[in-house]
């Protein structure tokens, strides 16, 4: 009697599993190849293409941008506007220690994004402006008294501002430098308070003493121009006795007014003006 027969399920051969694994290896890889012969450049920045260790001198734009897969890398650098805090101590010329808080607007030249990436170290603001800008407060704060320092903040700016962009060239734009706050020591503060209001008493003082001497100078305009004028009218009418004559008839009410000598006692030509009678 022949043996029974068993089932025997069809199944792939080692072949098979060989041509479908390598199958599925090419897609991945082919997938992987795939992204990364290609990158987005994001709105704002600009690309610098690095292939194996060597820096392309060509900057990339925002947007797609194809590249060698494995073996070329795209960093990003920004080129928008930015700000950057910072704190300098410096000391005046007076030898008083002053703690100077700044921000600093800045942006990156397009012409300058591969220049910057190849030749600076990291962040452009840390490797290129931190140090300048420590470097000339310290100098701008040198030549001023602390005083002066916190009355005349602007000019502190503008002078820094100034010089900071000539150390700096073209390599950077700075736009702009806010001092935020200029802090002294609390003595100092306190002497400087006081003066500035001692100053203000002496101005309000001076204010009063010069109104005083104007309206002094006034009055004696005045009194001089009257006297003058009286001068004038009697002069006049030393020289022409008739216009009183004609004063009294242009204010003669019609009535006639009565006249009583005071006889021989009296100064010469003394007269009583007696009320007139109806």
């Amino acid at each position: 009697m022949p043996p029974p027969m068993k089932n025997v399920t069809p199944g792939r051969s080692g072949t098979d599993w060989t041509l479908t694994y390598g199958l599925i290896a090419v897609v991945v890889i082919g997938v992987i190849a795939l992204y990364s012969s290609s990158a987005v450049v994001p709105p704002g920045y600009r690309g610098v293409s690095i292939t194996l260790g060597s820096v392309s001198p060509d900057m990339r734009p925002e947007g797609f941008s194809l590249k060698k897969p494995f073996i070329e890398d795209i960093r990003f650098m920004e080129i928008r506007q930015q700000t950057q805090s910072g704190k300098a101590t410096c000391f005046s010329s007076d030898m008083q220690t002053v703690d100077i808080a700044f921000n600093i607007m800045y942006r990156v030249p397009e012409n300058k994004v591969v220049t910057l990436f190849k030749d600076y170290s990291g962040d452009p603001y840390y490797s290129l402006i931190e140090p300048r800008v420590q470097e000339t407060l310290k100098q701008v704060t040198a030549e001023r008294r602390a005083e002066d320092l916190v009355r005349n903040r602007e000019a502190v700016k503008t002078e820094v501002l100034r010089k900071l962009k000539i150390n700096i060239g073209e390599l950077l734009f700075v736009e702009d430098l806010v001092v935020a706050n200029i802090d002294l020591s609390d003595e100092l503060e306190k002497a400087i308070e006081m003066k500035v209001v001692r100053e203000q008493e002496a101005l309000a003082k001076k204010f009063e003493l010069e109104k005083a001497q104007k309206e002094g100078e006034i009055t004696l305009v005045t009194a001089k121009a009257e006297s003058e004028a009286m001068q004038l009218r009697g002069n006049a009418i030393k020289a022409s006795p008739e216009v009183v004559q004609l004063e009294i008839i242009k204010k003669w009410d019609g009535r006639s007014p009565q006249v009583v000598s005071l006889g021989a006692g009296a100064a010469p030509g003394a007269t009583i003006l007696l009320p007139a009678t109806k």
